[in-house]
């Protein structure tokens, strides 16, 4: 379902007539909320889905379809794509960026808590690569926030219980090993995909095909 808030395309507009002209990011989202009179949540939804029309057009070249994975080598961003899986889940706003990916607002990264909606949002994400045929998958969770190794664990035995080749692994900087992967990567990580060659979208297309309930908002 998407959600359609016309009170925020102005906001939106002037957000991307500022980036689109070289002001600063964090100065002009400031202004625009300031103008409009925007709640965090709103300003949040501008941060997270209006860009300059060059750099939504540069990101959007390296987004590939899912049929991209089949026999290739993948890298998950794990906490970016079980996050926004479970957001979808959840029903927490998601966005529809400018450069046509999906992403949640709640930035819950930190101080994230695995809960009882957890393990249908792995399932789920499994349930996709298993039909997406990927050559190995290797999920990687960041080892400072809590329980991270317990949640690699869990994801490891459901690879090898569906037959998938790969494992999870928690580590102190996903980033560095993200963008020095081989093969491709799964994120929506605007910092990562700037730094990798190709990534596929993995929690939108769970997300489109399987989580009919979400609400994802387009500006």
């Amino acid at each position: 379902m998407v959600i359609d808030f016309g009170f925020l395309r102005k906001g939106a507009e002037d957000f991307r007539h500022l980036l689109g002209r070289g002001y600063p990011r964090k100065n002009s989202l400031e202004l625009i909320g300031n103008r409009y009179s925007l709640t965090k949540e709103q300003r949040d939804l501008l941060h997270r889905g209006v860009f300059s029309p060059e750099d939504a057009a540069a990101r959007r070249e390296k987004v590939l379809s899912i049929e991209a994975l089949e026999g290739v080598a993948l890298a998950v961003d794990g906490y970016n794509v079980l996050i926004t899986v479970e957001a979808g889940l959840c029903r927490r706003p998601l966005i529809l960026a400018d450069d046509g990916l999906i992403r949640d607002i709640s930035g819950l990264s930190s101080g994230y808590r695995v809960t009882s909606i957890t393990h249908k949002a792995i399932d789920l994400i499994v349930e996709r690569l298993i039909s997406s045929h990927p050559k190995r998958v290797v999920f990687l969770f960041d080892s400072p926030i809590s329980k991270s190794g317990r949640l690699a664990s869990w994801v490891t035995d459901r690879l090898r219980a569906s037959r998938l080749a790969g494992e999870a692994q928690a580590v102190r900087v996903p980033e560095t090993i993200l963008m020095g992967y081989p093969g491709l990567v799964a994120t929506s990580d605007s910092a990562i995909i700037d730094g990798v060659k190709a990534v596929v979208d993995l929690a939108a297309h769970v997300i489109q095909d399987r989580v009919p309930e979400a609400q994802l908002i387009a500006l």
